[in-house]
């Protein structure tokens, strides 16, 4: 037993007391004590210090061990009382034990006291320990464990609690606050670190908010502020601090150093039929409104907003897509670039199509750019890489004409990231029993040059296996040529919006004649896209453009149609 035992002795007697300290020295035990014999002493003694124990008489003139016991659990502490008395019946001692006593024991017994006070300190450790599980388990029901903030669960509650008092005199707003650049930190750090950082930065967005606000971490890298009767200037206030704090912040791991930003979405909470889920929708909304304009910055929502609205149409096909996805309701069409010299041979691009809930056809404008930004184009291009592959196959084992040399698949810039996506090609090139020369990928110039490193590892690799590489919309780009001598590509795609108008645009006819005769020098064969009437096509063949595809040539058909050759 600890020497620094804290007794609280209430006791008249001081020779009874010093019998009783006796006893436990007997023990091991030497305790620090202070006795006390009245209400008010006691009342003292709790207020000045903290005890482990109480022990007192049962019966002292005009003080008991009823009254002490009362006196103790007013205080609310959780303190073990053990009553010695010299003579204490059987029916009192019950008694007492239903006030609040933990034991009784006999002044005549004291050989019981030691092994009571060790119980009784086992038992009042037990009870800490599992009020402080309790407490955490109720707190981590409620906050976020990485950074101590209200987690999600609770921050949805308290936004329900807000709208339900939300007027245009009674107004509230959210902030949702997604952070830019915050993979950089965990892709090339590791997670630990970017934990580190969330940490520091839930500790710096406490600054500008209000103790009657609530801050919470909902996911990832994003963060919630409920700011509770706020105007919108003052909300827009506390948003460009935020937005300041972030992007001053600097974040110091090991020897590398990172700066980051904050990009928010601002809803105000001033109708009381407005619903959490529909709040929430709406500050994503405009938290990535935000980022397409450059992030680092506030967007406030606005319902007649168009970029918005145009956000909302396109989150609403995402679940469309998934489900289109999951009842293999996309088809497969192809259309034909054909050579515009006496020599080579006719190729073809898959294109990708899409059925409705109702079997209609669906074009692809209406559904890539959702795909794109909400990162489903790495499920549809290896979709659109399976099922053709499958095709080719079949049209290999029963020897049906394919009428083309080489087919050519678009990649978007999130698969030409994913480092799994060459073994998925190679793969798929062997379970299909397909020469790697039939295939050829269209990659658009912005995405590879978003993507250069990633676009440039995948491009050697799938060269080296013996595929081709188109670089799609070319000449878009303001350093288009310059790209030439890095990208190792085969073929150029001249940008179809160059192409429509050349026959009459003078200006168009001399890019188009610019770009083909520098990637002739750059040993590449060029595709001019949307050729639609004969004179177009005549004018390319003057250029010197090497293949050529449109409605003037082929419109696209379906991928399993009956084969036939486009008009020489």
């Amino acid at each position: 037993m600890s020497s620094d035992l804290r007794i609280l002795l209430i006791e008249d007697s001081e020779d009874d007391a010093e019998l009783l300290l006796r006893e436990l020295r007997k023990d091991g035990i030497r305790p620090g004590h202070v006795r006390v014999d009245s209400a008010p002493a006691l009342r003292e003694a709790l207020r000045e210090k903290s005890w482990d124990i109480v022990i007192t008489d049962h019966n002292m003139p005009g003080f008991g061990s009823a009254e002490a016991i009362a006196i103790i659990k007013d205080t609310g502490l959780d303190l073990p009382v053990i009553i010695v008395s010299g003579s204490i019946g059987e029916d009192i001692a019950v008694a007492a034990m239903k006030d609040g006593a933990n034991d009784y024991i006999m002044k005549h017994n004291l050989a019981r006291l030691s092994p009571a006070i060790k119980r009784e300190l086992r038992e009042t450790r037990n009870r800490e320990a599992h009020r402080r599980a309790q407490q955490t388990i109720e707190h981590l029901a409620y906050h976020d464990p990485l950074t101590g903030l209200v987690n999600r669960r609770e921050f949805e509650a308290r936004l329900h609690q807000a709208l339900r008092t939300a007027s245009e005199r009674e107004q509230h707003a959210l902030l949702y606050v997604d952070l830019d650049q915050f993979k950089i930190i965990n892709d090339t750090c590791g997670h630990e670190a970017g934990d580190g950082m969330l940490r520091q930065l839930s500790v710096l967005l406490r600054t500008p908010i209000r103790d009657s606000d609530t801050l919470a971490r909902l996911g990832g890298d994003e963060f919630g502020v409920l700011l509770s009767g706020c105007r919108l200037d003052e909300a827009q206030q506390v948003a460009g601090r935020i937005v300041d704090l972030v992007r001053d912040f600097r974040y110091v791991w090991r020897d590398k150093s990172f700066l980051i930003g904050a990009s928010i979405g601002l809803v105000m909470l001033d109708d009381a039929n407005l619903r959490a889920s529909d709040v929430l929708r709406m500050a994503d909304m405009a938290c990535y409104a935000a980022k397409d304009r450059g992030r680092g910055r506030l967007h406030v929502y606005r319902a007649d907003d168009q970029e918005l609205l145009q956000r909302h149409n396109e989150m609403q096909w995402v679940g469309r897509l998934n489900q289109a996805l999951e009842e293999n309701r996309f088809r497969l069409y192809r259309q034909c670039i054909t050579p515009l010299g006496p020599h080579g041979s006719s190729h073809c691009e898959i294109l990708l199509r899409m059925l409705d809930e109702r079997g209609e056809l669906i074009p692809p404008g209406a559904f890539i750019p959702a795909a794109e930004r909400y990162n489903l184009m790495p499920a549809l291009d290896r979709w659109v890489l399976c099922n053709a592959f499958g095709w080719l196959a079949r049209c290999r084992r029963q020897g049906a004409p394919l009428n083309s040399e080489m087919f050519f698949f678009n990649l978007s810039a999130a698969t030409i990231s994913d480092e799994s996506f060459y073994a998925h090609v190679s793969h798929a090139l062997q379970e299909h029993d397909l020469p790697p020369s039939m295939v050829g990928f269209e990659i658009t110039e912005t995405a590879a040059i978003t993507n250069l490193g990633s676009a440039l590892k995948f491009i050697e690799q799938v060269r080296q296996l013996g595929c081709r590489i188109a670089l799609d919309d070319f000449g878009t780009g303001m350093s288009s040529f310059s790209y030439l001598r890095t990208i190792p590509a085969d073929f150029i795609k001249i940008d179809g919006s160059f192409i429509r108008d050349m026959d009459e645009d003078a200006m168009n006819l001399t890019i188009v004649d610019a770009i083909n005769r520098i990637g002739h020098v750059a040993g590449l064969k060029t595709i001019a896209e949307f050729v639609e009437t004969q004179a177009i096509r005549e004018r390319l063949v003057e250029v010197g453009v090497d293949f050529a595809q449109g409605y003037g040539i082929q419109r696209p058909i379906p991928l399993n149609a009956a084969q036939s050759m486009p008009p020489g």
